[in-house]
């Protein structure tokens, strides 16, 4: 949840409201979406509250002044004008804050890990199987072009939530990066599941506490090098378009970023007072 939080902040999925709503709402949406894969009752429904409630506890006091000085930061580098360096300062701050998160909440999680049941287990098992037959339903199906107009579409999306409306030369940009970036979505599709094998393993051992912690941090350097690699390329061709978009903004363009790192600057500061 807090990974997808701080995409809205650096890449714009979704609007203010959308991000005061989530993080407001937040022991609802995490006990939701853990209970997608955690079969749990009575006390364990119990516990798992109380995980929820000391992460987001953590979370508040710990990242969202984080997430503000990020946003402060990251207003300034854009208005003096963006360059590759400023682009993979973004990215790596991101990855910190995400791996900040997954930390502490690997460690909130790890006792009730330790104890569920073979039959939980196996429930586990089953939401995983769904998640990857969604998985390959929503990015692997269709033709290469067919994948390629779904990448246009997300993206076109994506950057109009900060910049307004783009122009026809502009989203023909976002088309030469669908053209060029590689797709490692069958890359992540093999990874996906490893992983989860490997977690299966790990909570059928009833190592969570012992281990899940750093194996959850450490999950990128176990990669594959051919699909670090596409990975890589896929960033870099990203970070091309994003240089080039940003020597054809308009003066309202740029106003239309400004004012939102400032918006959701805001939002967490409000957020944090709460």
């Amino acid at each position: 949840m807090f990974r997808a939080l701080l995409l809205c902040v650096l890449l714009g999925l979704g609007s203010c409201s959308t991000v005061r709503f989530a993080y407001n709402n937040a022991d609802v949406y995490l006990r939701w979406q853990l209970t997608k894969y955690l079969d749990v009752q009575g006390a364990q429904s119990e516990e798992l509250d109380r995980h929820i409630d000391a992460f987001l506890g953590w979370h508040r006091v710990n990242a969202l002044p984080q997430y503000i000085k990020l946003l402060s930061d990251a207003n300034a580098r854009f208005t003096r004008g963006i360059s590759q360096d400023d682009l993979v300062w973004g990215y790596d701050s991101m990855q910190a804050q995400v791996l900040q998160a997954v930390r502490a909440s690997a460690g909130e999680i790890a006792d009730l890990l330790d104890r569920l049941t073979p039959e939980q287990v196996a429930y586990m098992e089953r939401r995983f199987a769904e998640d990857n037959r969604r998985y390959a339903r929503d990015f692997l199906a269709g033709s290469t072009e067919e994948r390629r107009r779904r990448r246009v579409k997300r993206n076109v999306e994506r950057l109009e939530e900060w910049f307004g409306e783009l122009s026809e030369a502009q989203i023909e940009r976002v088309r030469r990066y669908a053209e060029r970036a590689p797709f490692p979505e069958g890359m992540r599709d093999r990874e996906r599941k490893r992983l989860q094998t490997e977690f299966v393993a790990i909570v059928r051992a009833r190592e969570a506490r012992t281990r899940f912690g750093e194996w959850a941090v450490q999950w990128e350097r176990r990669r594959e090098p051919e699909h670090a690699a596409v990975v890589r390329a896929q960033r870099m061709e990203y970070f091309a378009m994003l240089l080039d978009l940003n020597k054809t903004l308009t003066p309202g363009q740029r106003q239309a970023a400004d004012l939102r790192f400032r918006e959701l600057a805001i939002d967490f500061e409000r957020l944090l007072r709460k």
